[in-house]
């Protein structure tokens, strides 16, 4: 596991990205490539129409394929591909199409769908929305613990089926938001500006990071714990680590064990980092609560206990950008195409030897 999901700098507060104030004479020869319902997404927010302030690009040309002939001449000129969800895989043989492309600038977060070795070997610059991408992230998880401090879900469950007001002091006795613990698993990007996020509100906030030391740790305002500690002290445990070999599972059917009665389980990181099996074992006995964005597999099966479960939150991977905030994302990209064509460096890289340990 990293201190980091994405490439960037680590920072307590993640950039709100805008379109650039300084924009090169330049405009480098752009392609897009992604899936032909994320281009359509773009266009309905008008990030394609600021993305044309600082790149040459044909609005209505959108690559889903590398090998199709009728992107090949485009393909063939572009010295800056802007990737997106749906973009295929940049292969040597992809790569062989496309000469003089110096640079991919991904338009969310994670590149390791589409970024393969031979574009290292190449030697060319890649970019991340992965900063701009934390923010949403961020926000549906402050959302959530909050929520479930509160017990909404059941609450309002139980208010819709008898219509009148329970006793509320028995009921809520434990509950609330006030100097309970959170836990936060994985430093990363998002994992810091959920902790930013946390500090007006009367929590303690344990954070699990090998990466964190104690310095850092205290700058952030946040206790080192160990995974089990975090574990067996937390009122809500709140995921943003990596999907990686040692990661997987990271949250087994003796971790999820440790929870105490009540507790609620936020995961917007991966499905993979949890045992799906074992954590239903526990919500089936209504020992525990979950907020679950992701899962695995992507889509529970048509008759997984997940949909139906009172106490679980199950949500179609919607913590990170959608709708508008897909124009934020847009935004941060045509800041790094602004910057490669005035010769600057990005201000998110991605390099090859970080992507190894990151998401």
């Amino acid at each position: 596991m990293t201190a980091t999901d994405d490439t960037a700098p680590d920072t307590s507060r993640a950039p709100r990205t805008t379109a650039p104030a300084l924009v090169s004479t330049r405009r480098p020869r752009t392609v897009l490539a992604m899936s032909r319902e994320t281009g359509d997404a773009l266009r309905h927010e008008g990030a394609v129409d600021r993305l044309l302030e600082v790149a040459d690009l044909a609005p209505d040309l959108l690559v889903t394929d590398f090998a199709d002939p009728a992107a090949a001449p485009a393909l063939a000129d572009a010295e800056v591909l802007l990737t997106h969800w749906g973009c295929p895989p940049l292969t040597g043989r992809a790569l062989t199409a496309m000469p003089r492309l110096r640079a991919v600038v991904h338009a969310a977060g994670s590149v390791k769908h589409h970024i393969t070795d031979a574009v290292w070997e190449r030697g060319i610059a890649v970019s991340s929305a992965s900063a701009a991408n934390a923010l949403p992230v961020a926000e549906y998880t402050l959302a959530v613990i909050l929520l479930a401090g509160k017990r909404v879900l059941d609450s309002a469950r139980l208010y819709r089926e008898r219509r009148v007001r329970y006793p509320l002091l028995p009921y809520y006795a434990g509950h609330g938001n006030y100097r309970r613990v959170v836990g936060v698993v994985g430093a990363s990007r998002t994992g810091r500006r959920v902790i930013e996020l946390l500090r007006p509100f009367d929590f303690t906030v344990l954070v699990h990071d090998p990466y964190l030391d104690d310095a850092e740790a205290a700058r952030l305002g946040v206790r080192r714990a160990g995974l089990d500690e975090l574990a067996r002290r937390s009122h809500v445990v709140t995921i943003h680590a990596p999907e990686l070999p040692e990661t997987r599972h990271l949250f087994d059917a003796r971790r999820l064990a440790l929870l105490p009665d009540g507790a609620t389980l936020v995961n917007t990181a991966r499905g993979s980092l949890v045992d799906t099996e074992a954590l239903v074992t526990q919500l089936t006995s209504g020992r525990i609560h979950a907020v679950l964005d992701v899962t695995e597999p992507d889509v529970p099966p048509a008759d997984s206990p997940l949909y139906g479960l009172p106490n679980v939150l199950l949500t179609p991977h919607i913590a990170g950008s959608l709708g508008g905030e897909l124009g934020r994302l847009a935004d941060h990209a045509a800041a790094e195409i602004s910057r490669y064509a005035r010769g600057r460096p990005f201000a998110h890289p991605v390099t090859a030897q970080e992507l190894s340990r990151t998401a």
